[in-house]
């Protein structure tokens, strides 16, 4: 029987009873595993995507989604958001977000809809042809956040980073997307077991927030792949750093949109790839 629920008890992570194999010797223990549900994202009604994501923060998750991926312009598009917990005897738990938009921001959703499952990973499964791929991001604003920027603001950040992962500390497991001033000083993080849901509940808390997010940057603990960046300009974030390389596309579309692109981040050395 499909049984609704708040959701209040869900941490990110589950406990797990594993047997750890070390030096020989086998221990019966339990492990930390961070969470993985499907969560359905609907649009007045019609179901848009499926996206595998730790089901947390997801209010914050379908706001940074339906800006980040272009299907409102922004947070006054969005009318109402209702989030709903299911568990099933049979099947796995999930979760539905439905969101009421502005009617012109559905119309066009409607005529570019796209057929969405699962977009952890490549970022673009299941559109029906090349010719909906977007790669013309909008060009990030000047607001001389760049010249504003400390000297140390990428070490302080890769330096604090590890304080925001709890849940990564527990299971090893999660990507985090940081919101940094600039001196690098981190104000608030998310952590997800997909790396564009993390940027997702990360730009839609700035939004519900009412940041300025063209001054700051984002710190990622994973790689810097095309879309990410896609997503970043689309908020006139100014700079993305990563802790993990970027993809040929990434650093193309940094350029285009006049964001600076910065990978292997750490606290005494960073690689620049062009952009602001």
């Amino acid at each position: 029987m499909n049984e609704p629920w708040d959701g209040a008890e869900e941490r990110g992570i589950v406990e797990q009873a594993v047997r750890r194999h070390r030096d020989g010797e086998i221990e019966a223990t339990v492990d930390e595993v961070g969470q993985e549900w499907p969560v359905a994202l609907v649009f007045n009604g019609i179901s848009h995507a499926v996206m595998m994501c730790t089901p947390r923060e997801l209010e914050a998750f379908a706001v940074g989604f339906a800006i980040s991926e272009g299907i409102v312009k922004r947070r006054a598009d969005i009318r109402d958001i209702d989030v709903a917990f299911h568990r099933d005897g049979a099947t796995l738990p999930y979760a539905h977000v439905e969101l009421t938009i502005a009617q012109e921001a559905f119309g066009a959703l409607k005529e570019r809809r796209r057929a969405l499952a699962g977009r952890t990973g490549c970022g673009v499964c299941g559109i029906e042809s090349i010719d909906l791929l977007d790669l013309s991001p909008e060009r990030v604003p000047a607001t001389g956040f760049m010249a504003r920027l400390a000297p140390d603001a990428i070490a302080r950040a890769a330096r604090e980073l590890p304080a925001h992962q709890a849940l990564t500390r527990l299971t090893g497991g999660l990507h985090a997307a940081a919101w940094c001033d600039a001196d690098g000083a981190i104000s608030i993080a998310f952590e997800d077991v997909g790396r564009h849901n993390a940027l997702d509940k990360l730009i839609g808390r700035l939004v519900l927030d009412r940041v300025d997010t063209t001054n700051g940057f984002v710190f990622l603990s994973s790689r810097a792949s095309y879309e990410l960046v896609r997503k970043a300009a689309r908020v006139g974030i100014p700079m993305v750093a990563t802790i993990s390389a970027p993809s040929s596309l990434a650093i193309a579309i940094a350029r285009q949109a006049g964001i600076r692109l910065v990978s292997f981040c750490r606290e005494t050395s960073y690689v620049e790839y062009g952009g602001a």
